[in-house]
């Protein structure tokens, strides 16, 4: 055996995670390493072999699908999904029933708003997500594309003047439209204001004016800055006379944003080496002990970020009071079908992964329910992606029962939140909440990588339509309104998260503030963004409409789904219609995709990144855009509305426009023109086995060339 690990039970420890949890886990914890790593023994042998089994079946499914697409030209709808209910993809609906979870933090039962995801690799990043639930609406607005970058009201080194009275003009128009005063403006009023009964603005022309709705007044800060609270959300106005740009003397207005932010360990994350992984660790554990902190240059200044403290206020009785100054954090762990050599059997084999982080994010979670600095309710948040089906589900709530018994835990301390993202999932939602109906706070729909199943799943069906296209087609319509009628249905209302993807443009927030109201008129009660700016603009949304009211609407009519609408695959209408141009500028666009994803994955360890798109417009990337690239060129390759040359050429074309997009980036490696990195390799593998790889996922190709790249194989 070797010195760098150690045995508990029937495990082989990498001795420096076993030291991480001794040492620094552990430490003000009432339990130690050896007993920790012996219950986690104890539930390896106890769900190991059924996680094997549940990937197998996964396989088996996938190859039965296949078989009938080769032997069925034509799909009949009805003879397509009775044989999906005859090999068990499609199961039989559970009788009607209400979830039933308690101690759920307000947060995720009863604030609707933007919910932010960052890579817990990235402490800086997770400081800067998590210290959004707070957010500047001037910085935003002023900051962004919302108001035009050009001509009167370009942005400038200095503040641009004309630029930030149209600011203020905007957060005034915000909140005459949310808070609004008795016949007067926010434009109108300056910083002074008193309370004599009701809160009392002054006007400019010598006139006072109350808000309409004298309720929304909370309270003040020291500073006599003023605090409404609007659908559950809350609003800070800072009024300065002297140093406010705008007559109004408003000099800010902040608006509580993120409610809610997931640290993730999956998708946005890289941690192939041990280092990496207990790194993962390390930065959750400051999280959950309230020390993490990050130390950088800004401007060649030297500068350190930790978490906000609470926010201090006095309301309307003179009593003292405080509203968290920082987001509601839940974890999302890895998947069932990642696996991990920092802990491995007896015989050498590695372990899942996921097993592996609810023990050990469970574990450093501990911290927190001692404290109840995150989790007031004292619950414990995971969020479990690429969940196929209710047995996977049951399969995870097996896990998180054993790890509640291992760390003495009260039964279902441990929530979960199940990503809606795999199409065995969406057909079976409502047996999946069934089967955590006791845990279950969260779904959301995850259209990227649920796109990427979509793809997969058929691929032997037939070619796929353009990309961009694939939204257009019914089963993803069905899908969103599925999620949300399945969740209200199952009684969410008030009690868990329902919630939508990401907003995958984090430059474009105008047209993000054009676009994303749909997701609360559609009734969803969280929705994602990119970036604190992000949060601010969109947490807008949730001030103008009341999403839980629109939940009530709902729930007041017959909410229907379509099955039938979910199983419509989304086929490329006329293969022998799409011109050579299309399919080159198509190929093109995917190939571009993922070698400026990939790159930066293999070479640098990122595993979330703003990467430039064909047409220059910065994407948010991760792993769910990696397969919907990936799988959509492979599924052309097969159904050969492309060939091989055609995609080699391509992948030699958009190499060079990455290298081009990437020339500032000192710690970059050019892909061309050698064309031989193993970023590029990896960048081909993905296309050229993708049909091979299990559900479409891209981690195994990742890992394998990023080990090599650090001659880790």
């Amino acid at each position: 055996m070797s010195k760098t690990q150690c045995i508990v039970g029937n495990l082989s420890i990498e001795q420096s995670l076993f030291d991480f949890i001794e040492n620094e886990v552990c430490e003000g914890l009432d339990i130690s390493a050896e007993n920790f790593f012996q219950s986690l023994s104890d539930i390896l042998n106890d769900l190991q072999d059924e996680n094997t089994q549940l990937l197998k079946k996964r396989d088996s499914l996938q190859t039965q699908i296949d078989k009938w697409h080769i032997e069925n030209n034509e799909i009949d709808p009805a003879a397509y999904k009775n044989f999906l209910k005859d090999i068990g993809y499609i199961v039989p609906e559970p009788p009607k029933f209400s979830i039933n979870v308690n101690k759920v933090d307000d947060e995720i039962a009863n604030i609707a708003g933007p919910q932010l995801v960052v890579p817990i690799t990235n402490e800086r990043f997770v400081l800067n997500a998590v210290n959004s639930r707070w957010g500047s609406l001037f910085d935003s607005l002023y900051g962004t594309n919302v108001i035009p970058n050009r001509g009167s009201m370009t942005k400038s080194f200095a503040h641009n003047l004309q630029r930030v009275n149209r600011t203020a003009e905007l957060a005034c128009d915000f909140l005459d439209e949310v808070a609004p005063l008795k016949g007067a403006s926010y434009r109108q009023i300056n910083s002074r204001v008193r309370y004599t009964g009701a809160l009392i603005f002054n006007l400019n022309d010598g006139e006072v004016a109350t808000l309409v709705n004298p309720e929304q007044f909370v309270g003040f800060d020291d500073a006599g800055n003023v605090l409404l609270n609007n659908n559950n959300l809350h609003i800070e106005i800072i009024g300065d006379q002297k140093k406010s740009f705008h007559k109004s003397g408003i000099f800010d207005v902040i608006l509580e944003s993120a409610v809610t932010t997931i640290v993730d360990f999956e998708d946005s994350a890289s941690t192939v080496t041990f280092s990496e992984k207990i790194h993962a660790y390390q930065n959750y554990l400051g999280l959950m002990k309230r020390e993490l902190n990050a130390s950088f240059t800004k401007g060649g200044e030297a500068m350190t970020r930790s978490l906000n403290i609470d926010k201090q206020y006095t309301d309307i009785n003179g009593q003292n009071f405080t509203l968290p100054g920082t987001s509601m954090t839940l974890v999302r762990n890895v998947g069932l079908h990642m696996m991990t050599d920092l802990v491995k059997n007896s015989d050498g084999s590695p372990t899942p992964e996921g097993i592996l982080d609810a023990m050990v994010t469970t574990l450093i979670t501990l911290h927190d329910l001692k404290s109840k600095l995150n989790s007031k309710k004292g619950s414990v948040y995971i969020v479990k992606p690429k969940l196929h089906g209710p047995e996977e589900v049951a399969f995870t709530v097996k896990l998180f029962s054993l790890v509640e018994k291992a760390l003495s835990l009260d039964e279902n301390t441990l929530k979960i939140g199940v990503m809606d993202e795999e199409r065995r999932t969406t057909l079976n939602l409502k047996a999946c909440i069934h089967e955590a109906r006791n845990r279950i706070i969260f779904i959301n729909t995850g259209f990227l990588d649920r796109t990427g199943d979509e793809i997969h799943t058929s691929m032997m069906a037939g070619a796929m339509r353009c990309k961009n296209l694939i939204k257009e087609e019914d089963w993803y319509f069905a899908y969103e309104v599925n999620n949300v009628n399945t969740g209200l249905e199952c009684g969410f209302f008030n009690k868990a998260q329902i919630g939508k993807g990401m907003w995958a443009q984090p430059d474009q927030m105008r047209e993000m503030l054009d676009n994303k109201m749909i997701h609360l008129e559609a009734g969803a009660s969280c929705s994602w963004v990119p970036s604190p700016t992000a949060a601010t603009l969109h947490a807008t949304h949730y001030h103008r409409f009341d999403v839980f009211e629109q939940q009530k609407r709902l729930l007041s009519e017959k909410l229907e789904t379509n099955q039938d609408q979910l199983l419509v695959i989304p086929f490329l209408k006329s293969p022998e219609q799409l011109s050579e141009e299309k399919v080159v500028n198509e190929i093109n666009n995917n190939a571009q995709s993922i070698l400026g994803y990939v790159v930066k994955w293999i070479d640098q360890g990122i595993g979330c990144s703003k990467v430039q798109d064909i047409n220059h417009v910065g994407l948010m990337e991760d792993r769910a855009t990696l397969r919907i690239s990936s799988q959509h060129m492979a599924n052309w390759l097969h159904h050969n509305i492309c060939s091989p040359e055609q995609v080699r050429k391509a992948f030699q074309d958009m190499a060079l426009v990455v290298d081009e997009q990437n020339k500032h980036d000192l710690n970059y490696i050019n892909l061309a023109p050698s064309y031989d990195s193993f970023a590029y390799q990896a960048s081909l593998a993905l296309v050229f086995e993708g049909k091979d790889q299990p559900n479409g996922y891209t981690e195994e190709i990742l890992t394998h060339f990023r080990r090599k790249f650090l001659k880790i194989d």
